[in-house]
């Protein structure tokens, strides 16, 4: 059976599964601290933590399936006169350069966050600081990794969501 080019493949089912699970925890652990607050007069001090790493993890994940599905914003209207000419390779290559580019940076300073976690201790979960940055790492080498795939394989800018947004 051939895979649909339209259907999910199992990263994306999964990431999807993550995500949502992400924001069902999230809803529930926030819900339950502001029944208890504003009903019982005190919550639950790991509820934010908690929602606040899943925060974190839930726009990784989601910045990383975006990007998959080539739904991040783009500047359409400045490369739209480039589409159809010579130069649209050049420039296809000069994005995905500059995209892989932005993703060793935040790759770098992530890196550098985590090691620096690895000692620290949250203060209500004391779970390791370092799973804060982490989403951000692994997110940069998934987005940089797919976009280096994009410059060698000489694959030009997704443009069919420029009708939603121009």
């Amino acid at each position: 059976m051939t895979q649909d080019s339209h259907s999910p493949s199992a990263a994306q089912r999964f990431g999807s599964l993550l995500m949502a699970v992400c924001l069902a925890v999230m809803a529930l652990a926030v819900f339950i601290n502001v029944v208890l607050r504003y009903g019982f007069g005190s919550g639950v001090a790991a509820s934010e933590e908690l929602s606040r790493l899943l925060f974190v993890w839930l726009v990784c994940i989601g910045a990383t399936a975006a990007y998959a599905r080539g739904e991040h914003m783009a500047f359409t209207a400045l490369v739209r006169r480039f589409r159809h000419g010579a130069a649209m390779p050049w420039l296809a290559r000069l994005i995905h350069l500059l995209v892989v580019a932005a993703c060793v940076m935040l790759a770098w300073g992530a890196w550098q966050q985590v090691v620096v976690g690895m000692d620290s201790h949250s203060v209500v979960l004391r779970y390791p600081v370092a799973l804060l940055p982490l989403p951000a790492l692994l997110c940069s080498v998934a987005i940089g990794g797919m976009a280096l795939r994009d410059l060698v394989r000489g694959r030009l800018p997704d443009f069919g969501h420029e009708a939603e947004v121009e």
